[in-house]
């Protein structure tokens, strides 16, 4: 059992974002599903606290009406092992939504991601400063990240 779960408000679409998301990340199902009464923010029936799992981590999702809005203040980061995965879930997650620089997005639904290369821990670490301010030079120019990019970067070349 996980200590801390986030915790999404969305409006009246959060039974959305909550398939959404399940069918792009392994490992991934929905636990439960509790609804609205008369009164709530969607029909009666309509979802009010969804639980599932991401990958591994729990999520819950409240439909809690348009009193709060998601911002970039909260993301989840998505650590890629390579290219292939960058690529994959910057496609995934970014379907409908909007791309942002240095890795980041928006998504559909107004959830804020990074999706980052392992490689640019590695990239920002160790005694080459000279190449920490290359990649730092890179990425900034990047939405989604080049990995071979950031590499060439780091090198010098």
């Amino acid at each position: 059992m996980h200590k801390i779960t986030p915790f999404l408000w969305f409006n009246d679409n959060g039974e959305e974002a909550m398939n959404f998301y399940v069918s792009i990340f392994p490992n991934s199902t929905v636990l439960d599903r509790s609804s609205w009464g008369e009164g709530g923010p969607v029909p009666p029936g309509g979802m009010m606290v969804g639980e599932f799992v991401l990958d591994g981590q729990p999520v819950q999702i409240l439909n809690g009406g348009p009193h709060f809005t998601l911002n970039e203040a909260f993301s989840f980061l998505i650590k890629c092992k390579d290219q292939a995965e960058v690529d994959y879930y910057w496609e995934a997650v970014t379907a409908g939504g909007e791309e942002s620089q240095c890795g980041w997005l928006r998504d559909k639904f107004g959830v804020s991601w990074q999706v980052v290369p392992v490689q640019l821990q590695e990239l920002m670490g160790g005694d080459n400063p000279e190449g920490i301010d290359r990649v730092v030079e890179a990425f900034m120019q990047m939405r989604k990240f080049d990995i071979a990019a950031l590499e060439r970067a780091h090198a010098g070349e």
